[in-house]
Parts: structure tokens; C-alpha cells; sequence
């Protein structure tokens, strides 16, 4: 063979074997981008502000590493989102999934329901920690379930969460400054609340600046008329309803402690020992009271922390402990420990459902769950070696801003168990370690919370309008029988008035509504 032959044969060798090798390259690299798209998926979430996307780092990141998956993150801001929601839910191409109960309500959810769909069976398959979680702790697939008996999103129990929301805080410094011990009893409260009236307690020479309570949190009337048993839960679906124990609920307005209660509370009013202007200001005039310019002018109120409430006198604040009532009892609002929904929620055009969840069951771990509150390890938390957590101090003091910055924070997937939070050491000088000592004093008292429960769209629709009239009716006379009086002689027309506006029915849909919890809870 002459050797222009010979190499013309290994030319056409290479170019063969050169062929060969691209279509290989060619048909991987086909595979790799099927496999890309089949492990590729968009979640939406909202944003109270614009903190940039630094928790999306760390943990989520990693996450998403160990799933293999490519999650492409859409992220809107609360501010834009009611406008955005009602374009993209209209008919526009939706994410595979929405991350956190702030983008859709239980009122949402119930009028989209057919662009979500039903988690249960996929639960099963694809989230063993989530299974495993839900059957240890029944209240994770109650509060899920909706009245048509499926599971439209997922659920959550958040760590360090408060046992119990909005409290009373005394002036310590005025106690101290005039020789008083802390009340115990309701009657204590009204001789404190007089010598606080009287006796010049911040001492500026001024005898008639001082205003035993003020307004505080939310319903500040009843959280000082506790001492009678006048709790309420938080969110609008539990509130004012209490339970007994034969499971039976009961209308808080409608009892007679809480007459009894209101009684008390006008004549506190009557002797001045609550601000007069306490139905009359707004939010920002009431907060001037508590944060006056020169000396702290304000004996108790109610809220969340003193810092909160008091501005720069809060370090004459303390929390005040359970007064007990005529009963020989103490009563203090429960919250919702921690329990929520709406946390997770796959579109009808996600492609891959189980994928998706198979990602997210990695949030429903104790490592992910600290993580995802407060922020990644080494940046914001560190685990310890004996398996407890420490939560690290945030730059200037700005705790809870930093978590919100550097985590998912109260949205999204994740789980607390009973013990978690004896793990955790949080700073105690601001945010949540803040929070948490101070409610020690009052938790023990705390009632059961009324769980959150969920509606049917029709029952939703019915208590839209019930609801409207039947709360500002209560709020109108609850104002007036604590500045005019006159509760007894006109109870049973008030009675009367509220089951013209439908209150039996009110109190059959909620009663419904808590028996389906109930009933989920045993499953």
C-alpha cells in the first residue's frame, strides 16, 4: 500500500473515530440537560422587604446539593405581592411550588384550590421525616387537613416560639419608689393601680401625670381583666373561644365571667386607674403615653416585650406575674405554639410533585429547622458537640432582623419537638431570648390556645358576613359598658341582639369546624 494511501486511511480513521467520540460528547451532554431539567424546579416565595437573597446561602444551598436538584427561587415582596398573586393565579404560568403561608391564606387556598394539588399520598411516598413526624405529633396532620379530607400544603411547628403571646408589664421602679410589693390578686392590682394614681410614683413632683394602665396589645381590656378568665387565642378563627372538657366551645362575650370581668374593668375606669382615653387614641397616641419624652409616665400595659412597649424606659419594666381572680385562679393568654400551615403548596403544573417534596422532607430535621429560623450553621447558629445549639449574637443587637435576613424565618417547612427548645441558648438581651424570659413568669398560667382550624368555602363565606357585624357589636358595647356601665341591666338584650345577628350559627360553624380537627388528630 504506498504510504499517501496508508495515510489517507488513518485520516479517515481519525476523522471517524473524532465523529464517534462528538456524537458521544453530544448525546451526554443531551442526557445531562434532560437530567437538568428533570431535577430543575421554580418555587415562589414572598419577602417582608427586600433583604437580598443571603438565605437562600448556607443550609438551602446545601440542600439542594445533597438533592441534587436546581431550585430556581422567585422571590417577591409583600408590598407587590397582592397584585402579582391575583395576575399569576388568573391564568398566568405558575411556579412549581409557593414556599410560605404568607403567600397564600386559608381564604386563598379555598378559592385556588384547583391550581393546587392534593399532598397526602406523596407525603407518604416521598417525606419519611414528615411521616414520621406527623405520627408522633397529630397536631402536624390536623392542622393540614382540609374539610375535603386531603392535604393541600404542609405544615410547620416553629422553634423558640412563645408559649404565650402578649402579657402584662409592671413598673418596678415605682413599686420600689413607693414601698409596694408586686400584686398578686385583683385586689392588690386595684391598691397598686391607686397608689400608682396618688402618690407622685416617678417621683417628678408631679402628682396627676402618672396613668395606672395604659393600652398595650391586642384586646388590652381583657388581658386586664384576665384575673376573671377572659383569655382569647390568637388569629381571627380562635378568637374569644375557650374549650371545656367535654370539648364543647364557648363564646368568651357571651359568659357571664366575662360580664363579671367588664364589671370590674368600669369600675376601674370609673376611679381613673385606666387611661380615660383608652377607646378614643390611636395606636401612635397611646405608644407616646408609654414612651413619653421625659420621665415614664405609664404604670402597666400589655404586649410583647418591654422594649417593644416602653422605648427607653423599659429598664424600669418587668413582666408581672398571673394575678389571680375571685375564683382563687390565674388565667393568661396561650398562643398557638408555634403550629401553622400554608407552608408549602405544589402547583398543578409541577411536573415532578415527589421530587419537589423529596427536597423539602430535608427541612424536617432539628439541624435544618435551626437553620431555617435563625440562619446557617456558622453564620448565624452553631451546633454544639453534645448535639445542643447555640443561636450567635446578631451584628448591633438586630436578632430578629438578622435571622430574617440570613433564613427562611417563620415561612416554610420545618419542625420543632417538645424538648427542641430546652437544645437552643439564645442571646438573652434582645429578639426571642428577650421574649422567652420573660414569659417564665406568667407560663404555667397560660389556657389552651384555640388550635387553628379551617373552614369549608361555604362556611368561610357565611362567617365573612356574619362576622363583620357581630364583632363590632361586641367591640361598640364592650367600649361603652367600660366607660358608662350599665352591663347587667342590659345583658340580655345584648344576648338577644347577638343571636339576631346569627351567633348560633357562628358558633355551629366554629364548633364544626374544631370537631374536624379533632377528628384529624386521631387519624
Amino acid at each position: 500500500m504506498k504510504k499517501t494511501s496508508v495515510n489517507r486511511l488513518v485520516a479517515a480513521s481519525l476523522v471517524t473515530a473524532l465523529s464517534l467520540g462528538l456524537a458521544a460528547c453530544q448525546s451526554n451532554k443531551k442526557g445531562d440537560t434532560a437530567s437538568q431539567k428533570e431535577n430543575h424546579f421554580t418555587v415562589a416565595t414572598v419577602r417582608w422587604q427586600d433583604w437580598g437573597k443571603d438565605f437562600l446561602k448556607g443550609f438551602v444551598a446545601e440542600a439542594e446539593k445533597k438533592a441534587k436538584v436546581d431550585v430556581d427561587w422567585k422571590i417577591y415582596l409583600n408590598s407587590d405581592w397582592a397584585d402579582q398573586k391575583a395576575v399569576l393565579m388568573a391564568g398566568g404560568k405558575l411556579p412549581d411550588a409557593f414556599l410560605g403561608s404568607i403567600s397564600f391564606s386559608d381564604s386563598d387556598l379555598s378559592v385556588f384550590k384547583n391550581r393546587f394539588i392534593p399532598l397526602e399520598d406523596l407525603i407518604d411516598k416521598h417525606m419519611p421525616n414528615l411521616s414520621k413526624i406527623m405520627k408522633k405529633d397529630p397536631n402536624m396532620r390536623a392542622i393540614v387537613t382540609d374539610p375535603d379530607g386531603h392535604i393541600y400544603s404542609l405544615p410547620k411547628r416553629e422553634p423558640m416560639s412563645p408559649k404565650v403571646a402578649n402579657q402584662l408589664y409592671i413598673n418596678k421602679k415605682w413599686l420600689d419608689n413607693l414601698g409596694l410589693d408586686m400584686p398578686k390578686t385583683y385586689e392588690d392590682l386595684v391598691a397598686v393601680s391607686k397608689a400608682f394614681r396618688d402618690k407622685d410614683a416617678n417621683g417628678n413632683g408631679n402628682v396627676s401625670d402618672e396613668i395606672p394602665f395604659e393600652n398595650g396589645g391586642v384586646d388590652p381590656i381583657l388581658t386586664y381583666a384576665l384575673p376573671f378568665g377572659t383569655v382569647i387565642s390568637p388569629g381571627e378563627s380562635g378568637k374569644y373561644w375557650t374549650v371545656n372538657d367535654k370539648k364543647e366551645i364557648t363564646f368568651t362575650p357571651t359568659a357571664d365571667y366575662y360580664k363579671e370581668g367588664l364589671k370590674w374593668v368600669h369600675d376601674q375606669y370609673k376611679e381613673k386607674l385606666i387611661d380615660q382615653e383608652i377607646f378614643t387614641q390611636d395606636s401612635s397616641q397611646a405608644e407616646a403615653k408609654r414612651q413619653n419624652n421625659g420621665d415614664a409616665i405609664v404604670g402597666i400595659s400589655a404586649g410583647w416585650t418591654a422594649d417593644a412597649l416602653f422605648g427607653k424606659h423599659a429598664a424600669e419594666y418587668v413582666p408581672m406575674p398571673p394575678i389571680t381572680g375571685p375564683d382563687g385562679k390565674a388565667y393568661v393568654h396561650a398562643d398557638g405554639s408555634g403550629y401553622g400551615r400554608n407552608e408549602l403548596m405544589i402547583t398543578d403544573q409541577a411536573k415532578d410533585p415527589g421530587k419537589i417534596l423529596a427536597f423539602f422532607d430535608q427541612f424536617y430535621t432539628e439541624d435544618a429547622t435551626i437553620q431555617t429560623f435563625y440562619g446557617s450553621f456558622d453564620k448565624a447558629t452553631k451546633k454544639n458537640d453534645d448535639g445542643t445549639y447555640t443561636v450567635l449574637e446578631a451584628p448591633d443587637g438586630e436578632q430578629d432582623i438578622f435571622a430574617w435576613v440570613n433564613s427562611l424565618r417563620s415561612f416554610g417547612p420545618k419542625y420543632a419537638p417538645d424538648d427542641f427548645n430546652k437544645k437552643v441558648t439564645l442571646p438573652k438581651g434582645a429578639g426571642d431570648g428577650l421574649k422567652l424570659e420573660a414569659q417564665k413568669v406568667v407560663e404555667d398560667a397560660a389556657q389552651p390556645a384555640f388550635p387553628n382550624v379551617m373552614f369549608t368555602q361555604e362556611e368561610l363565606n357565611r362567617l365573612s358576613v356574619i362576622s363583620v357585624d357581630i364583632m363590632s357589636f361586641i367591640q361598640t358595647k364592650q367600649a361603652h359598658w367600660v366607660t358608662e356601665g350599665g352591663i347587667d341591666k342590659e345583658w340580655d338584650e345584648y344576648l338577644a341582639s347577638l343571636d339576631k345577628m346569627g351567633l348560633k350559627e357562628y358558633k355551629s360553624i366554629h364548633q364544626a369546624a374544631y370537631d374536624r380537627y379533632l377528628k384529624n388528630e386521631k387519624k
